[in-house]
């Protein structure tokens, strides 16, 4: 994991842009979060990547995907993501 100060330290962003990332990153997660809580799942976690456009702008450059999210039955914790296909290909 990288924190405000490395990413301050490093010169990856300024503080106004990681505002925008933290703003930007809680608003997917209310989006996605809301919308497993319609379908009895759970989000547990997931991952996002940004990036900038040549004017500055900041953007969601990746997929939202059972790739990158860990999802489970709320009711009976069964897995929904990637692994639980991986596992089953595997065999």
């Amino acid at each position: 994991m990288i924190t405000d100060d490395h990413v301050k330290l490093l010169n990856i962003a300024s503080d106004e842009d990681i505002e925008i990332l933290k703003s930007k990153a809680l608003k997917i997660n209310i989006v996605l979060k809301q919308l497993m809580d319609a379908m009895n799942l759970k989000l547990v976690d997931f991952k996002i990547e940004f990036g900038k456009t040549e004017t500055g702008q900041i953007l969601l450059a990746d997929e939202i995907s059972p790739d990158t999210c860990r999802i489970w039955d709320k009711a009976t914790n069964a897995n929904f993501d990637k692994d639980v296909y991986r596992i089953t290909l595997d065999h």
